[in-house]
């Protein structure tokens, strides 16, 4: 399957992809593959073809819009000739819808027809009238361009591919053929033998040489690849979700897709409240969270000043007893010698006495 959505809002287109080609199995194919990588710094011209005018169905209109859209726009009146190098194709087809039968043959050997089995070897692909589904192909070409009126072998000469001429006295031999023999009809150029309506004269330069501005030069569109054929199958809203608008197999009427629109809208209001719901949980989590680490921080800054505050009490009640310590060293200091001084006087009055 492949989804092409338009961002941010939608809608989403899914698709059936039937068949596809690579690049590299276009080329395989093709005599002449077509190989430049300068065809691919511009953007292509997109053409729809089949979609209708403006009272085809919504869904066909919505796919054309949609391709359209996913290239960028080139303005015609401002493009330059050279820059328009490639054109992408969306092709729009109605076909019948195939359904698969089963042959099988009973015991009286007739043949039966049936709707469902799983042996793939005996299913075959029937085409009814009644039913018929919307195919895109999708083709990628490149622009090329041939000089019209130009001789093969001086078309030749003119692109630098310079023919072997070693067994001619002059050039003119090879133009014109050997023994002076005007061209044949197989000489001229291949753009000549194709439909006129290809012819077209260039009003600016062109690539390729000889692709000269009010040159007649032959246009040929070269594939390129990749090849898509593919089916839309259903298309929603919104970005790969929301109300289904078109749906391929599914019918409903008006009121069962207002019940789907309900049931969605239910559905989408549900999940906003349960993301709400979500939402207020998870911040009061955080709330309970950060409060919590709060009180953790304000309790052990309150352990942190209770500790400083009972080292600043220690100190204070050190420093106070060392002065006490220090007062009484002072004290007992001062009553030492008080008691000396009244021994040596009663020493004194002794002697006095004696004399």
């Amino acid at each position: 399957n492949l989804r092409i959505a338009r961002p941010p809002a939608g809608p989403t287109l899914l698709f059936n992809v039937q068949k596809f080609s690579l690049c590299r199995q276009i080329k395989a194919v093709q005599r002449r593959p077509f190989s430049s990588k300068v065809a691919m710094d511009h953007p292509p011209i997109v053409v729809t073809n089949n979609f209708g005018d403006k009272d085809i169905a919504p869904h066909v209109k919505l796919m054309r819009i949609t391709f359209q859209k996913m290239f960028p726009a080139v303005n015609v009146a401002t493009v330059r000739l050279s820059d328009v190098r490639r054109v992408v194709l969306f092709n729009l087809i109605q076909q019948p819808v195939a359904v698969h039968t089963h042959t099988s043959t009973d015991a009286d050997g007739d043949t039966n027809d049936t709707g469902d089995n799983n042996d793939k070897n005996n299913n075959k692909a029937i085409s009814t009238s009644n039913a018929m589904e919307d195919v895109v192909e999708v083709r990628h070409y490149a622009i090329k361009a041939t000089p019209v009126g130009v001789d093969r072998k001086v078309r030749r000469v003119v692109r630098t591919k310079i023919p072997n001429l070693g067994k001619l006295n002059d050039i003119a031999e090879y133009i014109v053929g050997s023994g002076n023999a005007m061209s044949t009809a197989g000489d001229v150029s291949e753009s000549e033998a194709e439909d006129e309506t290809t012819h077209v004269v260039l009003s600016e330069k062109y690539t390729g040489k000889g692709n000269n501005k009010s040159q007649k030069s032959a246009l040929k569109l070269v594939e390129i690849g990749p090849r898509l054929r593919m089916k839309l199958v259903k298309v929603e809203r919104g970005l790969g979700g929301g109300d289904v608008m078109y749906h391929a197999f599914i019918k409903k009427t008006a009121a069962e897709v207002k019940a789907q629109k309900k049931k969605v809208e239910e559905a989408a209001a549900l999940k906003k409240r349960r993301r709400e719901e979500q939402d207020s949980n998870v911040a009061a989590k955080l709330a309970a969270k950060e409060e919590k680490k709060a009180a953790k921080k304000a309790r052990r800054e309150e352990r942190e000043k209770e500790a400083m505050d009972a080292l600043r009490k220690g100190g204070i009640s050190a420093a106070q007893s060392d002065d006490a310590e220090e007062e009484e060293a002072n004290d007992s200091g001062s009553t030492g010698s008080e008691s000396s001084s009244d021994s040596g006087g009663e020493v004194d009055d002794v002697d006095d006495n004696w004399g």
